[in-house]
């Protein structure tokens, strides 16, 4: 359960931001397993009640069980994010989890237990009120090893934050509510270089990363936008422009959010950016972006152009509904396997408080699914995909993995003071599909930044194995394709960071194949 926060009022806003969630196999089971990061209260708990993270061992039957202990991960405070990345290329993923004060490094010991490795490895920041929220695991320079990439919020002093309603920015359609973000002093996102050794140095002034526009920085997300073989960064923030970091392809960014048209709305004006996610949603061979944003906001569908700049056409393909819905957790992903990206919206809002003078705008809102119909739209089917969908919690974080290795995707959601929601996609897998993982030899050992393309027939589908994203949160490192009616698979090529490229033909449907870099499949799963 998220303990962050009141579920009545909020008197800060480090209460309303919730947590991450992770998909990740942590003991190489083939079995997408499940931490949840978790929050805190103000007025605190007794000593020894304190909650705590959690980790879920998947027991392949579909059933969880919970290791945290065992693991050597119990940690109570504020807790925000979560990344995974293999950092020292010892084949065990390791954990990155963001807070409200210091943020955490855990080295996976070969799937027993993790160490806190935080200040051996150098991450640790030296901001006094450091609110961490996003991260990414990524290898910006290509040189085989992954680096991190952290964004924060805000510098927050509870101490000097003014009380609720106390202000213009501290009320919301009238009704008295916390502070902020606006008016609370800006944060800068930071960069860590991997050094080889099991550290990291902080580049983020030398890289760029400080240059320039900041932002009260929420979700990252990483993804090669311009088909060069080298990953961009981005961050959706909130009540200030997103930022996008163009990699200059020699050790730095160039921060070109605005130019790019990614920053703010069609109109100009700022958003407040939640969950963001990359997915080539029209077959044209580019990542396209989709980003949460506040109440009375849609969401943003930004269609990659190709030339360096993007396009917002949710209105186009969507249309203007559902604002009455505050986005956290999203994601593309094909819950259907008929080869098109749909998309995921989890939502939740932050004054509870709000309710009571206006009903339209409730504290606990429904999940949405949107399907896509294959010629650029898509439509609402939430109120036709069952119960978990039109569950009412106060959603976050969303991490999307195929958690029973049937052959379609899954959600997990982590909710504010609720249990989490675990939804079991039952039927997606009618049609046919396959999941690839990445082991990377000369690139890094998880494949981070590895894009995997797949033919089957007149049909070609993209997608990048990525750390981070969604809110906060993180997606099993497989890669899940959704093979409509074909039978047959007519080529995967996995292009890796290094530049090697792999290609295998003829293969069949319906499996989860591995793909080492340099020897292709060296190991498959039928379902």
């Amino acid at each position: 359960m998220d303990f962050n926060g009141g579920d009545r009022s909020k008197q800060y806003i480090i209460e309303s931001t919730g947590s991450g969630i992770a998909f990740f196999d942590y003991n190489n089971d083939g079995y997408a397993d499940i931490f949840m990061v978790n929050g805190s209260r103000l007025e605190g708990f007794p000593p020894g009640e304190e909650p705590i993270n959690h980790l879920y061992r998947n027991n392949g039957d579909g059933t969880f069980t919970d290791v945290t202990r065992k693991a050597g991960l119990v940690h109570s405070g504020w807790g925000q994010g979560v990344c995974a990345g293999d950092y020292d290329n010892d084949g065990w993923l390791d954990l990155f989890v963001t807070y409200y004060g210091k943020n955490v490094l855990y080295h996976n010991n070969r799937g027993k237990n993790f160490t806190d490795v935080t200040d051996l490895a150098g991450v640790t920041t030296k901001d006094e009120w450091n609110y961490s929220t996003g991260c990414a695991f990524v290898d910006y320079d290509r040189d085989g090893w992954l680096d991190l990439f952290v964004s924060n919020y805000a510098d927050f002093d509870i101490h000097r934050t003014p009380p609720l309603g106390s202000d213009a920015n501290c009320r919301w359609k009238g009704v008295p509510v916390f502070c902020g973000p606006k008016g609370l002093p800006l944060s800068r996102n930071r960069l860590f270089h991997n050094n080889r050794d099991g550290t990291f140095t902080d580049v983020s002034d030398f890289a760029g990363i400080t240059r320039g526009n900041r932002g009260y920085g929420f979700s990252v997300l990483t993804a090669d936008f311009r088909n060069c073989g080298w990953p961009d960064i981005y961050v959706a923030c909130d009540s200030t422009p997103s930022l996008y970091y163009l990699n200059n392809k020699d050790g730095t960014f160039q921060e070109v959010g605005l130019e790019a048209g990614v920053a703010v709305s069609n109109n100009g004006f700022e958003e407040a950016g939640m969950g963001v996610s990359a997915g080539d949603f029209n077959h044209d061979g580019l990542f396209d972006i989709f980003k949460t944003n506040f109440i009375d906001d849609t969401p943003n569908l930004y269609r990659n152009n190709g030339d360096g700049t993007f396009t917002d056409v949710f209105y186009q393909a969507i249309g203007p509904r559902n604002m009455h819905f505050m986005g956290w957790g999203c994601g593309f992903f094909d819950y259907d396997n008929d080869t098109w990206a749909d998309i995921f919206q989890a939502n939740g809002h932050v004054y509870p408080e709000v309710e009571s003078q206006y009903p339209e705008e409730p504290y606990r809102q429904r999940s949405i699914l949107y399907h896509n119909r294959g010629n650029g739209t898509f439509e609402d089917v939430s109120l036709e995909s069952g119960p978990g969908i039109l569950l009412r919690r106060v959603g976050r974080g969303a991490a999307f993995a195929d958690f029973d290795n049937d052959g379609d995707l899954d959600i997990v959601i982590n909710n504010q003071n609720d249990r989490p929601t675990l939804l079991r996609n039952d039927g997606g897998n009618r049609l046919h599909w396959i999941g690839i993982k990445t082991i990377g030899t000369k690139s890094n050992r998880a494949g981070i930044g590895t894009r995997a393309r797949v033919v089957t027939g007149q049909v070609a589908q993209i997608d990048e194995v990525r750390s981070g994203g969604s809110y906060i949160s993180q997606n099993d490192l497989r890669l899940h394709f959704g093979l409509g009616d074909a039978t047959r698979v007519d080529l995967v090529e996995v292009s890796w960071p290094s530049g090697i490229v792999d290609r295998i033909h003829g293969l069949g449907v319906d499996q989860f194949i591995a793909v080492q870099e340099g020897k292709g499949v060296v190991s498959r799963r039928v379902r």
